[in-house]
């Protein structure tokens, strides 16, 4: 992993309200209350997708599950059990912290998915929620 050409800030306006920011800056510079992405590369058939992630999170592997016999961060998942992965990739205590489980240990299946979709220019933060969208196949 490396250090990107983005930067996410965070600061609070009088102690009040927090707001955030994603700017695009050079490597050798730095923007005041930012922290400097990093930045990895995962290819899926055909298409190669930048993945930006915070590298503080990161700093989590070591609490990570291992699994007897795998490297850390390396899991083979067993006939008959399930790898429970979050919804936020960089922030969810999932199957890497405690491992995976049987189907004993799960309580309900999701019946209804929800994937928002945003309002947003490229390299910016969302601007708001496109509610046209719900209940549509696009």
């Amino acid at each position: 992993m490396e250090p990107s050409d983005f930067v996410q800030t965070f600061s609070r306006r009088n102690g009040g309200e927090a707001t955030s920011g994603f700017f695009e800056v050079p490597k050798n510079e730095t923007k005041e209350n930012g922290i400097r992405l990093s930045e990895r590369k995962e290819t899926l058939g055909d298409v190669t997708h930048r993945i930006l992630t915070v590298p503080i999170a990161q700093d989590q592997v070591g609490m990570y599950y291992q699994q007897p016999g795998q490297q850390l961060a390396t899991w083979i998942v067993p006939p008959g059990q399930y790898f429970m992965m979050g919804d936020n990739r960089d922030n969810s205590a999932d199957s890497r912290y405690w491992g995976v489980c049987g189907l004993k240990r799960i309580w309900s299946v999701g019946a209804t998915a929800i994937w928002m979709s945003f309002d947003k220019q490229e390299g910016e933060w969302p601007t708001g929620v496109r509610l046209s969208r719900i209940g549509g196949i696009h």
